[in-house]
């Protein structure tokens, strides 16, 4: 279990592991700050979500916010960082309308279940192309499934982009480096956004929603290269523009207030783990301690090829699956709380995200190992 400082007396001393998916943990710091600033704002005498968003006090947060992601993540100037809402799903319509206004051909890569709900998206607004897929490993569940290599890619020289899912969180599978190949990139990065550095010049568009490693649900983040920010397709609403909220700083209408705010607080708690180059040493003891597990053991299987298993999501199945019931029950019991898989393929997963300690991993670790031998 883990235990609050001191500070956190308005929350609970002590607090299970939460391995939910998303909307996921949030660093315990955190959530003892937000409650302590929950009423009265630094002397304000309202809570950040009852104060105008144009307000001095707001906009320094939002400037704050606004400084951190292009800190943490090393935003070159030739990039925008917008927020806007709608999560990545929405993100998944919003882009195509951003960017397929003057040439509508767009090619995407099938991954997942997210990626195959994005192509689904684009397909309303363009000319969009099936680059490759590894659906037929992912729908059968078959072990080994594995991501397409990019070289396997059917690119057309003339899409105005490629797209793909960098984290599948369902499946989980994930790229460990952006793939290489000529074209603008625009990739969902939902899941793992944050949990690593990464080389932003590689992309045009990242998105990412904030309920996995950035805050609570509500707000997403969008980081757009300058020169796509005049591509929209004529029937993008202005509340979704790229170029309108690159001039309004965001504020076209009004953000999630709170949301960002919660977001400067994790921004704030990642400096403290060192930065992404910090918490991805975190993340990637974490994941190698439970896929060591699961792999050392007969009980437990994890059926996605090992060069792209993904550090943030893990899924895994029992070896007699009559015991799923009992192992849920039991896990949480223990503290170990929203292990159970996706409808869609069952099982049960890990979300390994930032905030998760690698002594929740640990206390996951040893919980498998005693029930394989106990069964009960």
């Amino acid at each position: 279990m883990q235990k609050s400082n001191s500070s956190a007396s308005a929350l609970s001393t002590i607090r299970p592991y939460n391995f939910s998916p998303g909307p996921a943990a949030l660093p315990h710091s955190v959530l003892a700050r937000a409650a302590a600033e929950m009423l009265n704002y630094q002397g304000s005498g309202m809570s950040v979500m009852e104060m105008s968003h144009r307000g001095k006090l707001f906009m320094d947060i939002y400037h704050h916010v606004h400084a951190s992601v292009r800190e943490l993540l090393a935003v070159p100037s030739n990039y925008k960082v917008l927020f806007l809402q709608g999560g990545s799903i929405g993100e998944s319509a919003i882009a195509p309308l951003n960017l397929l206004g003057k040439n509508p051909k767009a090619d995407y890569v099938v991954t997942g279940t997210w990626s195959k709900k994005a192509i689904a998206e684009a397909r309303k607004y363009g000319d969009v192309h099936l680059a490759a897929s590894n659906e037929a490993a992912w729908q059968n569940h078959a072990a080994g499934t594995y991501l397409p290599a990019a070289a396997t890619w059917n690119v057309r020289k003339d899409a105005t982009f490629v797209h793909y899912c960098d984290n599948e969180t369902i499946h989980g599978l994930e790229f460990y480096s952006p793939p290489e190949i000529n074209a603008t990139l625009v990739v969902d990065a939902c899941s793992n956004l944050f949990s690593r550095p990464i080389d932003v010049s590689k992309y045009g568009v990242i998105y990412a929603s904030a309920q996995k490693n950035i805050g609570p649900a509500g707000l997403t983040v969008v980081i757009v290269r300058d020169d796509l920010l005049d591509q929209a397709h004529p029937h993008c609403p202005s509340a979704f523009s790229y170029r309108i909220a690159s001039d309004n700083d965001s504020m076209y209408n009004t953000p999630p207030t709170f949301a960002l705010y919660m977001a400067g607080l994790v921004f704030d708690w990642m400096r403290e783990q060192g930065g992404l180059a910090g918490l991805a040493a975190q993340n990637d003891a974490k994941a190698h301690l439970l896929y060591q597990t699961i792999d050392a053991s007969d009980f437990y299987s994890n059926r996605i090829d090992p060069a792209c298993r993904s550090r943030m999501n893990v899924p895994f199945y029992l070896a007699n699956e009559a015991l799923n019931d009992t192992f849920l029950a039991k896990a949480q019991a223990a503290g170990l709380l929203q292990l159970k898989g996706h409808k869609s393929v069952g099982g049960m997963r890990a979300s390994l995200y930032n905030p998760t300690p690698l002594a929740g991993v640990q206390a996951l670790a040893a919980f498998m190992q005693h029930f394989e031998k106990t069964r009960a």
